[in-house]
């Protein structure tokens, strides 16, 4: 009996992980699969979660995947990262145990880019684990440009700027 209860709870486990795996997948669509407004926040909320969830955990295998080789990323106070591989060393010596990433919440705005993407606009706030009672939080606004091409979504272009500290 122990036996069969155990099997019955570990297909649920797998079908739930399977449910969420393919809940995941779905809100990230295909750029010509985007036929409403609705469908491409949905996408570039997702596309924002999947980045800053592996910037966030240093996952940077997948933070890297979600790169174009020669993605350009600019900011205020730190100049211009170019490529895949130079912007994600530059996430691990300076943001791995150090920065996580907060999405503003209702300030991501989209826009379709056509025949290419979407393009990204948001506030975004940057804490300090284990240090936010002595170190300030920043923020700061983004652009990010997300390309569509062989059937796989990439940032081809970013720009964080505005860096501030956050009022309380």
């Amino acid at each position: 009996m122990a036996i069969r209860v155990r099997a019955i709870w570990a297909a649920a486990v797998l079908v739930a992980a399977m449910l969420a795996g393919s809940n995941c997948n779905a809100q990230v669509m295909a750029f010509d699969e985007i036929k409403t407004q609705a469908d491409m926040d949905k996408t570039s909320a997702a596309l924002d979660a999947e980045l800053f969830d592996a910037y966030n955990k240093c996952d940077l295998v997948k933070f890297k995947s979600l790169l174009a080789d020669d993605v350009e990323f600019f900011h205020d106070k730190g100049g211009v990262t170019l490529g895949a591989q130079a912007l994600t060393d530059s996430v691990k010596k300076n943001i791995c145990g150090r920065v996580s990433r907060e999405l503003l919440a209702g300030s991501l705005q989209t826009h379709h880019m056509d025949g290419y993407g979407i393009l990204q606009q948001g506030v975004h706030r940057f804490h300090h684990p284990g240090h936010d009672d002595t170190e300030d939080v920043g923020e700061g606004q983004f652009i990010t440009l997300w390309q569509y091409k062989d059937g796989v979504w990439k940032i081809t272009r970013a720009i964080s700027f505005d860096h501030h500290t956050a009022a309380k």
